[in-house]
């Protein structure tokens, strides 16, 4: 099944239609979400679309675009949820360097707290790494964590195998389906099937026939079939390789689907 390893179904954008929209996306072929926290205050929401939804697995982090408005207590909520048996990992944790504020300065003790709670509960983390690739290599380095997924990679090719032989998995999405985007659509042609995943994002990073729209997890379907023309393989090579690879860096993942596909 497709997998979708990067949503935020939790978002205030899908209040309206949630419910369709997950029986739509599950209607095109996409199994199972992964939804990633991003602020403390959002985790008792997070909890209880995934109690509500089978297909939901969830994560927990403190994304670093909020991180200005964070407390220190949050890492101690984020601790105790991460105690929690069917989290598949810690996140949306990382850096981003596109924006200014919080700055990169501000975002990395956060980020470090947080690998080091993935370090502490042996879980893979799910990392934002806009315009920060380096710094979060550097950082990861620092603080071994098992691996996880770089979600919207748009590093280069050296970056990318660094990452992989840390553990990682790459994440594509929409963005692949722009023919400017030629850095990603190289690297998704490129690289070995064992190194992707796929995700939407939704309901942000819209493929190219949402440009302009809200992004829907059904999306995935059609964001797949990308993937496969780019890499000369058939949808079903892409469907079997990006849910063995997603399996592969969130173990827990794994259980969930086979309860699914059951």
């Amino acid at each position: 099944m497709l997998i979708d390893t990067h949503i935020h179904l939790d978002a205030d954008e899908f209040s309206a239609d949630r419910t369709a929209l997950i029986d739509a996306a599950r209607a095109a072929g996409v199994g199972a979400f992964v939804v990633p926290g991003v602020t403390a205050d959002g985790f008792d929401a997070l909890d209880r679309l995934a109690e509500a939804r089978p297909e939901v697995a969830r994560a927990y982090g403190l994304h670093p675009m909020y991180v200005d408005r964070a407390r220190p207590q949050d890492l101690d909520t984020l601790a105790e949820r991460l105690a929690h048996p069917e989290v598949v990992a810690v996140g949306e944790i990382g850096l981003d360097g596109y924006i200014t504020s919080p700055t990169l300065e501000d975002q990395l003790p956060w980020f470090e707290a947080q690998l080091e709670l993935a370090q502490r509960f042996d879980l893979p983390v799910i990392l934002h790494v806009r315009h920060a690739v380096e710094p979060i290599i550097r950082a990861l380095k620092q603080v071994r964590v098992r691996g996880g997924i770089a979600h919207a990679f748009n590093g280069s090719r050296q970056q990318a195998d660094t990452l992989l032989t840390m553990g990682f998995k790459l994440g594509f999405g929409g963005t692949l389906t722009f023919p400017g985007s030629r850095r990603i659509r190289a690297l998704a042609a490129e690289l070995p099937s064992e190194a992707i995943v796929l995700e939407t994002d939704a309901p942000d990073m819209s493929p190219l026939w949402a440009r302009g729209q809200r992004n829907e997890p059904a999306n995935l379907a059609r964001i797949a079939e990308e993937l496969a023309r780019l890499r000369g393989e058939s949808l079903a090579q892409v469907i079997a390789a990006t849910e063995a690879n997603a399996r592969a860096v969130l173990p827990r993942l794994g259980p969930l689907i086979d309860r699914l596909a059951a």
